[in-house]
């Protein structure tokens, strides 16, 4: 088979990552291609999940639109599937797509106007507002308009497409990717193994408070959201019981306004986007996570911790039904009283399954897409 994965976003490396390893272990021959939408956060999932691209469009660029980044990854694909189509020896050709991200839109997109089958992993999530998640929630829609086969992680998710009319038997459910990835990485870097950022972090938390982490970078937030949501940290650093650490995402319409309302205040340590074991690392020692990161909504769950979800619609909603989450959207009352709520009576999360997988679903997606060769 031509296999062609494609992804540019940190979050979808993470999480095709174990697709990659599992093609490697099987001696599926396949070619691994880079939009670099997130440039710098990108390669460090990169590097430690030891994937080397063959093809890098490097299409980051300061303050770029989305309309121009889709134009962008449009005009530059044509290039890689010449080279891929060249290369490649089999009448069977596959795209591999992940998730709902500008990257993965236009690349379905662009695989179609070439007639090249499209597999589409982590399909079927929805909220069904087109508005939140922005853009990602239409990105999804248009991929599943698109794609032939469809790895799905949930019932929930297999539920929508059946919904929407797609053929049974092209949809497969698998589980989540980032569920293998996060196991993979746990056997990698065991605790008596630190990194050095790992140690460097670890030197500044005070193991006598409980410890919140925080992410956010979703562009609905933008503004207003990211003002209510820094308001809500400020009150909460004022319980000398509690520390804040909040790795600062890249963009500025997130870093500006967090470093601006943040920065220089006790009990919060605002520090750069951190490598992806030092995150599963502050996961495990977080007591409650506010974030509205789809993949730490789907991580949390193993290792027991309780996610606030600062977003009013989510598309991961086992999470919430399993109890790991709570949807606070971006008010402050209601992150401040939650966030209380849960360090002061804990949930007994430990012993629950992770909704979103086991950690075999690159194993199911390999098996089918060795079955289609």
């Amino acid at each position: 088979m031509k296999l062609l994965l494609c992804f540019g976003t940190r979050p979808e490396a993470i999480k095709m990552a174990p697709v990659i390893h599992e093609l490697k272990k099987e001696k599926m021959p396949f070619k691994v291609c880079v939009t670099a939408q997130h440039r710098e956060m990108l390669d460090q999932v990169l590097d430690f999940f030891e994937i080397t691209p063959d093809y890098d469009l490097d299409l980051m660029k300061s303050g770029q639109t989305l309309n121009g980044l889709s134009a962008s990854i449009l005009s530059g694909m044509d290039e890689v599937f010449d080279d891929w189509l060249r290369q490649a020896q089999s009448d069977v050709e596959m795209v591999l797509v992940h998730g709902d991200t500008t990257t993965a839109s236009m690349i379905a997109q662009a695989a179609f106007h070439r007639q090249i089958k499209v597999g589409h992993v982590e399909a079927g999530l929805r909220t069904y507002n087109k508005t939140s998640p922005f853009p990602e929630e239409i990105n999804r829609q248009l991929i599943s308009r698109i794609a032939d086969i469809y790895f799905t992680p949930t019932e929930k998710a297999n539920a929508n497409l059946l919904k929407e009319k797609i053929p049974a038997e092209q949809i497969v459910l698998t589980g989540n990717t980032v569920v293998d990835a996060l196991y993979w990485a746990r056997g990698k870097f065991a605790e008596k193994e630190l990194t050095q950022e790992i140690i460097e972090l670890k030197s500044r938390l005070n193991d006598d408070k409980k410890l919140i982490l925080v992410t956010g970078h979703r562009r609905e937030n933008f503004g207003k959201g990211l003002e209510e949501i820094g308001e809500a940290l400020l009150e909460l650093s004022l319980n000398d019981d509690f520390e804040i650490i909040y790795p600062v995402h890249l963009n500025p319409n997130v870093k500006n306004p967090v470093n601006e309302l943040l920065g220089n205040k006790p009990n919060i340590h605002l520090v750069a986007p951190v490598a992806y074991p030092t995150m599963l690392w502050l996961m495990q020692r977080a007591e409650v996570i506010i974030s509205d990161s789809g993949g730490i909504q789907e991580e949390a769950p193993a290792f027991g911790k309780p996610v606030l979800v600062t977003r009013e619609f989510s598309e991961r909603m086992e999470g919430v039904e399993a109890g790991f989450s709570v949807l606070v959207g971006t008010n402050k009352q209601k992150i401040v009283e939650e966030t209380i709520r849960l360090l002061q009576n804990p949930p007994d999360l430990k012993k629950k399954p992770n909704p979103y997988g086991d950690g075999k679903a690159a194993e199911r997606i390999v098996e089918i897409l060795k079955d289609l060769c």
